[in-house]
């Protein structure tokens, strides 16, 4: 952060908060996404992928970066400018998705972007998991994190509770909803009536899916949907909806860890070749 700082000729505490704006902002905020894992016994192959949906203005921030340090994986991510941690793969196999949580909960503890990027160092799962594990995050959040070695968990952060929600058939997804019994009777949510049925479309379509032939463009397809529109898996604007539901998806990503591929597209998935 602070090397941003000076490349870009801020002051550190202006990218310092950039990197807290989960903790800044996710008591009232906008909140979106909708992400997924496959991976053994569903597939052989390792899938990660996400929808992230907030709002349509930072398209214009968006970056891909490939980061290269000494003594941690080499990070292929996708972030907004400013942003150290965010969704992506590295080198060592690894990745991890996002989708936020609303909640009332918030202490003096490490914010979210900077567990992801803890995550995304991480050579393994079991060291992953401890970067994130023991109510070490600063506010409620889902780290969806997936390894090519055939691994997924889904990791319910907060500084009060972690959850974990284990791989069911080889698949976990998660919307902006607590699902870990645990961390719901920690604290309070304001989950919107769209992420619960965002949350059951996407486990319909990826229970259609043949394990064995998946490709991206099937993933990319599933991103895409439409059904229940506008409360879909693909998210456009609508005139009157709430500054909560009124969002878009800003991103669609899909990577393969088993065979280190990752790709996105900009902007809503429905509206690209």
């Amino acid at each position: 952060m602070n090397g941003i700082a000076k490349g870009s000729g801020v002051d550190y505490e202006d990218i310092l908060a950039i990197n807290a704006r989960s903790e800044i902002a996710l008591i009232t905020g906008p909140d979106g996404c909708t992400s997924f894992a496959i991976t053994n016994p569903k597939s052989e192959k390792t899938w990660l992928a996400q929808n992230w949906d907030w709002k349509g203005t930072q398209l214009d921030a968006l970056v891909e970066l490939t980061i290269e340090q000494q003594g941690v994986p080499a990070i292929q991510m996708v972030t907004e400018a400013g942003i150290i941690g965010k969704i992506g793969r590295n080198s060592a196999g690894m990745g991890v998705c996002l989708n936020a949580l609303v909640t009332d909960t918030w202490q003096p503890k490490v914010p979210i972007h900077l567990g992801l990027r803890a995550v995304l160092e991480s050579h393994s799962m079991e060291e992953a998991i401890t970067k994130i594990d023991h109510n070490q995050m600063a506010s409620a959040a889902h780290f969806l994190i997936a390894s090519g070695s055939g691994e997924a968990i889904g990791m319910e952060v907060s500084p009060v509770h972690t959850g974990k929600i284990e791989a069911e058939n080889g698949i976990v997804t998660h919307t902006n909803h607590i699902c870990s019994p645990g961390l719901k009777k920690q604290i309070i949510e304001n989950a919107t009536a769209n992420s619960f049925t965002r949350l059951t479309t996407v486990n319909s379509l990826l229970g259609q899916l043949d394990g064995s032939t998946i490709t991206k463009d099937d993933l990319f397809q599933i991103l895409a949907n439409h059904d229940h529109f506008p409360e879909s898996i693909c998210r456009h604007s609508q005139p009157g909806q709430s500054e909560r539901e009124n969002i878009d998806t800003v991103f669609s990503i899909v990577m393969n860890l088993t065979d280190d591929e990752l790709e996105w597209i900009e902007g809503r998935p429905c509206e690209q070749d």
